[in-house]
Order: C-alpha cells, then structure tokens, then sequence
C-alpha cells in the first residue's frame, strides 16, 4: 500500500484491517519526523506540528503542571483509543486522572481522561470538530478544549451527552483566560501567549463544529 505524505495524508480504510493491524503498519510508514500520526474512523492522518502549534501544546501542559505539580498525569501524542469505527488518536494533550493505569496491552484507557486539548494545524480542523468531538463526546470525556492559532480563539466542550456531543460550548479569543474552575480540573488557563498562525488552514479557520 502506498501512501503519499503531504501536510495532510490519508490512507483509505481497509475492512480487513483491525486498528491494532493498521497501526502496526503505520509503524512500518516512512512518517517524517515532527508529523503526528493517529487514525480516525478507520483512516490514518498525518499533520506536521509548527512552532504555533507546538507553543500552545507547550503552554497548556506548563499550565497543568503548575495547576497539578509536575507528577501529573499527562499524555500528547500517545495513542489512546476512543470508542466508534477505528478510532486511534493521539490527542495533542490528554489529562488522565490520578488513578490511572494502563490496561493489559500498556495502552492508557479513554475512561480515565480528564481533559483534552487538540491544536488545530494544516488540514486537521474537520476531524477536530468533527469525528474527534463525537468521539470524546462518546467516551465521556469532561472537558475538551481546541485551540484554533489561525482564528486565534479555543472552543470549550463541557458536560458531555453521549452521541449528542456536548451541552455547553464556549468560545474564547486569545488572549481571554479559559475559565475552567467549574470543571474537574478547577483552573484557569491563561491564553494571552499563545501565538498565532498567519495562514489558513485547509478548509478555512475555525469551522462551526459539526455536532451541538
């Protein structure tokens, strides 16, 4: 199977293949270092990570850790799977409890997220809004956050309702505190540094999310 590598590059679903299966031949995929590799709905995504991108990572785990201290329990660009068709992501960063542990393959387990930060870069937003949303939102993840550098502003899902996605959506400009006390991780998230980026991504910035 070929695959050509671009910002973005897709690999078409193969019935035959289990997730583990498709991972395996990720791994075997010449992905060039500084991409983040993960499979949604059964289909492998690759999109390189920029300075913008990595600074607002970079800055939000900062935050957990003071928030947290530095034993926290946080994970970026770790495989975890979520529940729906072929779901293997690795959220830019995932908060897992204190109790966590991983399962019996060594994986991390989507039960134990607390939070969860995707940052949105060249031809990721439609899954971010998209199949990702409905993912967490199914695996009852307590609070999802995306960071848009070309939009320059986060979108804030809380209180998750199943397949229906989330009740409570926010939406905060850069440079606005993501008020986040009444959430499990009782914190404020400082936004004012983080940077932008100067150039569109695919599909144009900040798409409305797909599910309400």
């Amino acid at each position: 199977m070929t695959v050509e590598l671009t910002d973005r590059t897709e690999m078409a679903d193969s019935s035959e293949l289990s997730l583990d299966e498709l991972f395996e031949l990720l791994e075997r995929m010449p992905v060039p270092e500084g991409y983040k590799a993960e499979i949604v709905e059964g289909t492998v995504h690759t999109s390189p990570q920029r300075d913008a991108h990595w600074e607002i990572i970079r800055r939000i785990v900062r935050a957990l850790e003071d928030r947290f201290g530095m034993d926290v329990k946080v994970k970026s660009d770790v495989r975890i799977d979520f529940p729906g068709h072929k779901n293997g992501f690795a959220p830019d960063v995932a908060k897992l409890s204190d109790s966590a542990h991983p399962d019996a393959e060594g994986r991390w387990r989507h039960q134990d997220i607390e939070f969860i930060a995707e940052v949105i870069s060249r031809g990721t937003a439609t899954n971010d809004y998209g199949p990702k949303l409905r993912a967490y939102a199914m695996a009852g993840v307590p609070v999802y956050l995306i960071a848009d550098p070309y939009a320059g502003r986060c979108r804030l899902y809380t209180q998750p309702k199943g397949t229906a996605g989330y009740r409570s959506e926010l939406t905060i400009d850069f440079g606005t505190p993501v008020d986040l006390t009444t959430t499990l991780l009782g914190m404020t998230l400082p936004t004012e540094a983080f940077p932008r980026e100067s150039t569109a991504p695919a599909g144009g910035p900040g798409p409305e999310p797909s599910v309400r």
